[in-house]
């Protein structure tokens, strides 16, 4: 698949199915429920329109709250963390990412890495801060942000892993 849009509308239908069908029914420890679709953003060229990629996000996000009955919670969290981005990407490439020839490829794997882990914290941060909504519950807003982090952080450096070029 060389085209771009076909390869990430591919992975969009993909995600969507992969978390509203196997990863929403999962539930270890009565807590953890790995939300792998946030992937999605470290997956999506960096170049491409950002509108577009802002719309897809929500476009996701919004998805997978109609199959999950989740009252707007995905969207929230998957917008937060696509529009903080650019950001997280300057904290983990500096300033080399907003060259032209900027490509995963040219980067350690520990950047990769650290860059899909803050995505993710970010994502669950949001998410789990606005599910419980209580500060008086600061604890298991902790755990569970941590837990459900470190999972989905394993399981998408897995299909990273698995599902990227070669030459990544």
């Amino acid at each position: 698949m060389n085209n771009p849009i076909v390869l990430n509308a591919f992975r969009f239908v993909l995600l969507l199915l992969a978390q509203v069908l196997i990863f929403n029914g999962l539930n270890f420890m009565g807590t953890i429920n790995p939300m792998v679709y946030v992937i999605f953003l470290y997956w999506y060229p960096i170049k491409e329109n950002r509108a577009v990629f802002l719309l897809v996000a929500f476009l996701l996000g919004l998805l997978i709250d109609i199959f999950s009955d989740s009252l707007a919670l995905h969207t929230l969290a998957i917008l937060t963390a696509a529009f903080a981005r650019p950001f997280i990407m300057r904290f983990c490439f500096g300033v080399n990412y907003e060259f032209q020839n900027f490509t995963f490829k040219n980067t350690t794997k520990i950047q990769r890495i650290t860059y899909l882990a803050l995505l993710i914290v970010l994502h669950h941060t949001i998410f789990f801060c606005f599910e419980i909504l209580s500060f008086s519950h600061i604890l298991l807003i902790l755990k569970k942000i941590l837990s459900t982090s470190l999972l989905t952080i394993f399981l998408c450096t897995l299909f990273s892993s698995l599902f990227s070029p070669k030459s990544e």
